[in-house]
């Protein structure tokens, strides 16, 4: 039988909120920028995994910090703006709060722009920690995230923590600090899709996980 967990950490955009079209609109300016052809939305969906300092020298090289400038000063114009939770992702939020579970975020967004979104949703009371890319040594993923998601609370890495996204990184994440992998997306998993990293768990959205949660 399943155990329940005590603790579940989640990633942020295109999990719990809805960020595809804002983020495509900031990398969209960034590549024009620096003379870079613009990417299609699947193209952003397929490419934008990792965190900035992980992704952007990969892409813009020695000017990375420069193209990271760029990217979020366009971003900050709009992302309040254009946020929008995913389906369900609020009573879920609600339904595992009140189950007694511990809720952290370990995202690839920039930490001090993820504990905005957070506090502009209102969302500052489902979390113990949020904790985004720069906050660690490391960002996704790497374990430094997961430990400092879970500091304080007694709750060790393993399988009392899951972990849960909507990308390979994530999974990867999950694999790296011992906790149990949860895939959150509308689209099953294909035949070794994620191999090395498969999901021990596939929801469809953020309801069916909190249903499984309340039947354990």
């Amino acid at each position: 039988m399943t155990a329940r967990p005590k603790a579940i950490l989640f990633d942020w955009d295109n999990t719990l909120v809805d960020t595809w079209p804002t983020i495509h609109a900031a990398q969209n300016v960034t590549l024009r920028a620096f003379g870079l052809e613009e990417w299609s939305l699947d193209e952003t969906r397929q490419r934008v995994r990792k965190s900035m300092r992980d992704s952007f020298p990969e892409l813009f090289g020695d000017r990375w910090e420069e193209a990271g400038q760029v990217f979020y000063q366009h971003f900050n114009t709009i992302h309040l703006d254009m946020l929008r939770p995913c389906p369900g992702a609020v009573r879920m939020l609600e339904e595992l709060r009140a189950a007694g579970l511990y809720l952290g975020v370990v995202s690839n967004k920039s930490g001090d722009v993820l504990r905005r979104e957070a506090t502009h949703l209102g969302w500052d009371g489902y979390f113990g920690r949020l904790i985004g890319a720069f906050d660690a040594e490391r960002d996704k993923p790497a374990t430094e995230p997961v430990t400092m998601a879970l500091e304080g609370t007694g709750i060790k890495q393993g399988a009392e923590v899951w972990f849960a996204g909507d990308t390979d990184v994530d999974l990867e994440c999950a694999a790296n600090a011992g906790c149990v992998p949860v895939l959150i997306r509308e689209t099953a998993p294909q035949s070794a899709e994620f191999e090395p990293f498969p999901p021990l768990w596939h929801f469809p959205n953020c309801l069916a996980l909190s249903k499984l949660i309340e039947s354990l």
